[in-house]
């Protein structure tokens, strides 16, 4: 990525947008570029901006959150992460959020650390979910897949009967990234460069039909990967 990470702001509450503003304004690499107090908001600064990292609250008036990520997600112009932010920590929310296609999920208790670290991971193209978030989401994704997930033609087929199969190489990078780690880590732990491993996780998200790392860790899980 060249320039600033570019970010859109979306919460119902001023007062919060002003205090992840002035997080994100003070980091070198990162720039807040708009803000929003509703989903209908979101939607049209996302199409118009189009930011590569929004950061969306759940319930606000009119279109909520999880609606906002929906049709920002269904517009193939947006390319933005998205990052659910929320003060509750509830598996409906959690779960609607992943299924409308976020990336990560964060809560309002954060810490700074915490916001700017997950900002950066998710225009990286990197999911963000805390190690107690991605448990959850193993047990209900892994344990108890959904109609649809069931179907799904990579989430179903074992690593050799995939349409174009993983060559050892990426299934190794894929156990690594199951497993949290970096790219940074993995190019340490397979003496590769960092540049590589970007670009087998590519590959790995494009062979497993994969929106991003939270969805290739669910698939790694499924396919007996991790």
């Amino acid at each position: 990525m060249t320039g600033p990470i570019r970010v859109l702001l979306v919460d119902d509450h001023a007062l919060l947008r002003a205090g992840f503003r002035t997080i994100l304004d003070l980091q070198p690499d990162i720039t807040v570029v708009g803000e929003a107090a509703n989903g209908a908001e979101a939607v049209a600064l996302a199409g118009s901006l189009l930011p590569d990292v929004i950061t969306m609250d759940v319930q606000m008036p009119g279109v909520d959150g999880l609606e906002a990520t929906r049709r920002i997600r269904a517009d193939e112009r947006i390319r933005a992460s998205v990052a659910i932010v929320t003060t509750f920590d509830r598996d409906d929310y959690l779960f609607e959020a992943l299924d409308a296609g976020a990336s990560g999920f964060l809560l309002k208790n954060a810490g700074p650390e915490e916001l700017v670290a997950a900002v950066r991971a998710l225009a990286a193209g990197d999911g963000m979910l805390a190690p107690e978030v991605t448990r959850r989401v193993l047990r209900r994704f892994v344990d108890a897949p959904t109609p649809a997930e069931r179907h799904a033609p990579a989430t179903a087929l074992p690593r050799a009967a995939l349409p174009e199969p993983l060559t050892d190489r990426e299934a190794e990078v894929l156990r690594l990234v199951a497993e949290a780690w970096s790219n940074a880590e993995i190019a340490t732990e397979l003496f590769i460069g960092e540049a590589t491993v970007k670009t087998h996780v590519s590959r790995i998200l494009q062979k497993l039909g994969a929106r991003d790392r939270v969805q290739a860790v669910v698939l790694a899980h499924r396919l007996g990967l991790a």
